[in-house]
């Protein structure tokens, strides 16, 4: 069966010319395992208005937008938010195309004891941090590119040590070591103004 171009533009949806908003939701009604690709959307000079309108609307209310829009050939579901640099488009899966075959479905087998949960309660605290993406690198990639630059250079390439560490079997004497080998938490600290004297 032969399918012509000109039988495919017979049923585009509407969404290839126009967006259509189907509803709005709180941004922790949807799990990030929906979210597909992300996309900066910008506004047209001629309608930066309701632009600039609709983002004010979504920072002020904390909604998410749920619409329907066509691109590549395919419609898809997307969700926007407003961020401090504008507009945000995330494309989304749909249901039926998330294997719920592949979950693992795992289930407690054992409650932890409260010495364990304190301490990994700890370690959360002492990592616990502002989320700065600009510290987060490829550490593989990075190694790749120095690779080649040593190479081109014909200097001796830099080897990078695998880390072993024996099993540990003891749930507490695992807690113990990732906090002792933790880094200090990022947290900023105030100082403290000096109390101020009382005139005599």
């Amino acid at each position: 069966m032969v399918v012509e171009e000109e039988d495919l533009k017979k049923i585009v949806p509407p969404t290839a010319k126009t967006m259509e908003i189907l509803q709005f939701v709180r941004d922790e009604e949807v799990d990030p395992i929906y979210f597909e690709s992300s996309y900066y959307v910008g506004p047209d000079e001629t309608v930066s208005k309701p632009y600039d309108l609709f983002l004010q609307a979504l920072t002020e209310t904390q909604f998410d937008a749920i619409a329907k829009v066509t691109m590549h050939n395919r419609e898809h579901a997307v969700l926007i938010r407003a961020t401090k640099s504008g507009l945000m488009l995330h494309t989304m899966f749909y249901q039926n195309e998330l294997n719920a075959s592949k979950q693992p479905g795992i289930k407690p087998h054992a409650k932890a004891t409260g010495k364990e949960l304190a301490l990994a309660k700890s370690l959360i605290q002492h990592l616990a941090a502002p989320f700065k993406p600009e510290e987060l690198h490829d550490t593989y990639r990075e190694n790749v590119e120095r690779l080649i630059e040593q190479k081109r250079k014909g200097q001796k390439i830099t080897t990078t040590e695998p880390t072993r560490k024996a099993p540990v079997i003891d749930l507490m004497e695992a807690l113990k070591r990732s906090l002792e080998s933790a880094p200090a938490s990022k947290k900023s600290t105030k100082r403290k103004a000096p109390a101020k004297r009382k005139a005599a």
